[in-house]
């Protein structure tokens, strides 16, 4: 089985759980041809990413005249279905957020990423994210006749789903991945009910490896973390206002914040004025074995985001046994249950962080290795990669078959 995987950018580092999908689903016997639009000229620390790269196909890497060259040759060589793209190219333009050049580019895209797949002998696209690469993955099907399929993974498809066509996408794919029930409820709002049927849940997974049983006890029993991009979307300011809060009522307990981004100077500068300096650390980008340490060395890992899908490091704290504090949005009460996997608390209120972080550090130690036990089985049901993959093998198989 020979699958074109299309991502926006890659590798990246926040995108480290494609990367081991697609290893699996060729452990698995799926041979996976890597193409993206950006990402040739990224810096990369992580091997297993730079080797990733040299695999990677890029559509944007030539400049302009590949894809202009590609797009004549579709026009002349097959009008019909290229026209039908087109058209289709036109639809997506109509109440977009984005502009008509950026669209004509996307079907530049699709004809040159056509022809690469006509090389490669490629049997089936599949994209990650409903965002841009579901649009170039759809046009290259136009194109080319080759079936595709996208994973959906939040929160950017519902920010604007009518925007970016989210129910046409879903409408011409063979089948459409769902990382969690409540994602693939949201694919539900914004998709025609005679479509509903192509939706499957393919969960994103962790390799049975690296559960680590027994967990051993944290080693800051008074230290809780956090695992993301210092940006908007995290609520590290509104954390770190937590922390400043209980700091005031006289508690002992650290915080680390693991990761980097365009926030960490405005939120260096609130712990700086909150006083916070002995009490909150940030450690900056960590590769996959310090996230691990970090984990590791800590009483639980909290997470105050305002927008998420399901974030993979929940799975990875689980998998380690500690237990997660987080906000009741999204996803994510389909791993974090109160009270026994870990608690959770409001999203916006520096008030509901702040008790959620109080009850964990006043929770006795055994009522937390018990929760991070429960979260740790949780994951070995519902996250093993390999088994995700099997699955999302099979579907590509059958789609195969039904040509």
């Amino acid at each position: 089985m020979e699958v074109a995987y299309l991502i926006n950018q890659y590798p990246k580092t926040s995108h480290s759980f494609i990367r081991r999908e697609i290893l699996a689903l060729e452990k698995a016997g799926v041979r996976v041809h890597r193409t993206a639009m950006r990402g040739w000229d990224a810096e990369l620390v992580d091997p297993e990413d730079i080797a990733e790269q040299k695999q990677t196909y890029y559509l944007l890497k030539g400049g302009a005249v590949p894809l202009v060259s590609a797009t004549a040759k579709q026009l002349f060589r097959n009008p019909k279905k290229f026209w039908a793209a087109a058209r289709q190219s036109l639809r997506m333009m109509r109440k977009s957020d984005r502009s008509p050049a950026v669209h004509a580019i996307t079907l530049a895209e699709a004809c040159l990423q056509a022809e690469h797949l006509a090389e490669v002998g490629a049997q089936h696209i599949h994209a990650h994210f409903g965002t841009n690469s579901a649009e170039v993955a759809m046009l290259t099907s136009m194109l080319s006749g080759i079936p595709y399929s996208f994973t959906v993974h939040g929160p950017d498809e519902f920010d604007a789903p009518r925007f970016m066509k989210l129910g046409d996408k879903v409408h011409h794919a063979k089948f459409v991945a769902a990382i969690s029930d409540f994602c693939a409820s949201q694919i539900y709002r914004w998709a025609e009910f005679a479509d509903w049927g192509k939706i499957r849940i393919v969960r994103c997974g962790l390799d049975p490896a690296y559960v680590l049983e027994p967990s051993p006890a944290p080693i800051y029993p008074r230290r809780l973390v956090t695992v993301g991009r210092l940006g908007g979307q995290k609520g590290h300011w509104l954390l770190v206002q937590a922390a400043a809060l209980l700091k005031q009522r006289g508690v002992d307990f650290e915080l680390v914040l693991v990761g980097d981004g365009e926030l960490r100077p405005d939120i260096e500068g609130l712990i700086a004025r909150e006083g916070l300096g002995d009490t909150v650390t940030i450690t900056g980008w960590a590769s996959g074995d310090e996230v691990r340490h970090q984990i590791l060395a800590a009483r639980a890992m909290i997470l105050t985001s305002f927008a998420e899908g399901l974030p993979v490091v929940i799975m990875e704290a689980y998998a380690l046994g500690r237990p997660v504090l987080a906000t009741e949005i999204a996803a994510i009460p389909e791993l974090v249950r109160e009270g026994e996997t870990g608690w959770l608390f409001s999203a916006g209120s520096v008030e509901a962080a702040a008790a959620a972080m109080l009850r964990c550090l006043e929770a006795p130690d055994v009522a937390c290795a018990d929760m991070g036990r429960r979260g740790q089985a949780l994951v070995r049901e519902r996250h093993n990669l390999d088994q995700e993959a099997a699955y999302l093998a099979s579907l590509f198989r059958e789609q195969s078959i039904s040509r």
